[in-house]
């Protein structure tokens, strides 16, 4: 071994678990999406949250994020195409068209989750050619669901 310059081991197998996906909430850092970044405390340290907050936040963090514009969202990488296709609806000229488009890239988007149940109630307010939107996002195993507002 003296006489060579880097030591020789073989490489232990990786396990690579179940194929499940963990459906558990688990905790995380508190997102502050007016300040768009970790929330913290007044000591500077990152707040942390329960996990049903911090899906919460993964909801909302998923339909703000365009689909395909971060390399580390795509399919090669996480299994899925993460991110919505927001930007593409709002270019539409037709406010129907826009909304079915909204709910669909929105649905589609946070149901790629294993912890979303279902999301729902779609509200909409038109101020001229800016759209501002809400919707429910039911988890498995909630009996309430929560809000997202845009």
């Amino acid at each position: 071994m003296a006489d060579q310059l880097f030591p020789v081991f073989e490489v232990p197998d990786i396990d690579a678990g179940d194929d499940e996906y963990d459906v558990e909430y688990r905790r995380s850092v508190k997102w502050d999406p007016v300040m768009g970044d970790f929330a913290r405390d007044n000591a500077g340290n990152m707040i942390q949250c329960e996990g049903r907050e911090a899906f919460a936040t993964w909801c909302f963090k998923m339909v703000q994020t365009e689909r395909y514009d971060h390399s580390a969202y795509l399919e090669e990488i996480t299994g899925y195409d993460l991110g919505s296709e927001l930007e593409e609806a709002v270019q539409e000229s037709d406010h129907d068209i826009t909304e079915s488009m909204i709910i669909r890239t929105i649905t589609d988007t946070l149901m790629t989750n294993p912890r979303t149940e279902y999301v729902n109630n779609f509200e909409f307010e038109w101020e001229g050619d800016d759209v501002h939107f809400s919707f429910d996002v039911k988890g498995i195993e909630w009996d309430e669901t929560f809000k997202i507002t845009f």
